[in-house]
């Protein structure tokens, strides 16, 4: 099995690059108490969904979910850092919105689309 090919916001299509998802991680999660063992096999889940899926093309905004979901799983830190660029946050209450949901009891969050 190949991984599938991402198909960006304008259309275009690109390779999957376990490279490029490894570095936003290692962004999001500079300076933070995860080692590089935790980010690889974080990027691993990843590619095994991927693969898992069948899919020959995956949206890049759905790439995008999966790399929150294992940031959320690693360090909250890196997943507002993460999200306020890939969400292009514009102001603090897209933050305090953020961290809201932090402060939620968890059969209290809502549930986000797809």
């Amino acid at each position: 099995m190949t991984l599938p090919a991402v198909v960006k916001k304008d259309g275009s299509r690109s390779e999957f690059d376990r490279r490029k998802i490894a570095a936003s991680m290692r962004l999001a999660l500079r300076k933070r108490p995860v080692s590089a063992e935790a980010i690889d096999a974080a990027v691993a889940r990843i590619e095994y969904q991927l693969l898992g899926s069948g899919e020959r093309e995956v949206r890049s905004e759905r790439l995008g979910e999966l790399v929150m979901n294992e940031l959320l799983a690693l360090d909250k830190i890196a997943y507002v850092r993460f999200a306020s660029v890939y969400r292009r946050f514009e102001d603090v209450s897209e933050f305090e919105d953020v961290i809201e949901e932090f402060r939620r009891p968890k059969q209290d969050k809502p549930t986000r689309k797809r």
